[in-house]
């Protein structure tokens, strides 16, 4: 199948030619016809099967088609991540640069100034990339106004549909018009998530990809069995043994993001942290160094996991894993994009084996668990109380540590024997 077969305008098919695509892939031979019609369409394919394009090519053909008189918001995308709005936007802004009609593309995020994004937005925009916070913001200083839009897109919806949105997103749907095409997208759709699509969408087209060969990632995942002391030196083994260029590693929190890097460092291993309490100058110059090689390890919470397009990475490691299988499936799909192959190696404990299992089973996969030599797995995990519940979330076991109550009841017991005294 080609673009030209898909109904889109011949200016179209000129941006994509120039631009370099080659044929459409399995994600957007399915969504492009459908959008075209004006249906609602929920689509699921793995990340890096080119989505952004799936839905950026016809909302700029329903721009070409109907914009006229002054210029009002035809499009809005809504994303989850500051990284993710910026890669997006750019990817609409270089399609739409070929065409003959000046697309007026806005990309708006937070934690930057406000001012500058209500600057830009001054005479209206065709398409807006947003966060939906800043959004919000943006609304709530009369900079925007999403009343007129005619197709929203949601972007890793399963992420924006998570409660942590669920706030933001209500409000702006309140605001767009009742009248409008609904597009989501996203690598995955847990249950909850598709009952709120569900609720959302009008007679949706779906498309499930999936499962196709074609747009299925060539990443070879393993499974390291190590003692959690151990870690970091195993990481430098691995990184010097495979010569990998560059690494993206996953860790649980920001400390273990600094304190990893500082590590590898001291290692003689070029390495930044990454997390989302960075500033976003603090965050665009060292993802920048990543992209550019002039760092060689990237170790990261999961503020990268999604949206984040790092040409021909190598490796990715979890050093922490990740707390669900949708999580795993973001992490590790940062490598193994556009046709180049990858791995994605996972650190097992004894501690973390149980969870390790869950994602397995969720995955439907079963990785043998290997040893490294000179970095084998020694540490046991005790036998569990008697009454002791298994945390299928974590992957641990509740009732092995003290609860805070317990902490504060041997504390002031201690106190009232040291007053005895």
């Amino acid at each position: 199948m080609s673009f030209s077969s898909l109904g889109l305008a011949p200016s179209l098919i000129n941006a994509v030619t120039e631009i370099g695509y080659q044929e459409p892939t399995a994600i957007q031979s399915a969504a492009i016809p459908a959008i075209l019609r004006g249906e609602d369409v929920l689509g699921a394919a793995q990340t890096g099967s080119g989505k952004t394009a799936a839905f950026a090519l016809p909302l700029l053909q329903a721009l070409l088609d109907n914009r006229s008189g002054p210029r009002q918001l035809h499009g809005l995308v809504l994303v989850p991540t500051r990284e993710l709005a910026a890669q997006v936007g750019e990817s609409i802004r270089k399609l739409a640069s070929h065409l003959s009609m000046q697309v007026k593309v806005s990309i708006v995020f937070g934690g930057v100034s406000i001012n500058p994004q209500m600057m830009a937005l001054r005479g209206g925009a065709d398409i807006v990339v947003a966060t939906p916070g800043r959004l919000l913001d943006l609304i709530d200083h009369n900079a925007l106004k999403i009343s007129r839009t005619a197709m929203l897109v949601l972007d890793e919806a399963d992420r924006l549909l998570d409660l942590g949105f669920s706030e933001e997103l209500n409000r702006i749907l309140e605001l767009l018009p009742k009248q409008r095409q609904n597009l989501f997208f996203s690598a995955t759709f847990p249950p909850a998530v598709q009952a709120l699509a569900d609720g959302m969408l009008h007679q949706p087209t779906r498309i499930e990809v999936l499962s196709e060969p074609v747009s299925k990632p060539d990443i070879t995942q393993r499974a390291i069995m190590v003692d959690v002391p151990r870690r970091t030196m195993l990481l430098k083994h691995l990184i010097q043994e495979h010569k990998w260029s560059r690494v993206l590693v996953f860790v649980a929190t920001k400390y273990a993001a600094e304190h990893v890097a500082d590590k590898l460092n001291r290692n003689g291993i070029r390495a930044g942290a990454f997390h989302g309490e960075f500033s976003q100058g603090a965050r665009t110059e060292v993802l920048g160094d990543f992209k550019a090689s002039r760092l060689q390890v990237l170790v990261a919470t999961d503020v990268a996991a999604r949206g984040i397009d790092i040409a021909r990475l190598p490796a990715v490691v979890n050093y922490d894993l990740p707390r669900s299988a949708v999580d795993y499936t973001h992490r590790i799909g940062r490598t193994g994009r556009a046709g180049e192959s990858g791995v994605a190696i996972n650190f097992v404990s004894a501690e973390t084996e149980q969870h390790f299992r869950l994602i397995e089973k969720r995955q439907g996969i079963l990785l043998p668990r290997e040893q490294i030599a000179g970095f084998e797995a020694v540490e046991t995990l005790p036998p569990a109380p008697a009454n002791s519940v298994t945390d299928t979330v974590n992957g641990g076991i509740k009732g092995k540590r003290k609860s805070k109550k317990d902490k504060l009841r041997e504390a002031a017991a201690a106190a009232g024997t040291a007053s005895d005294e």
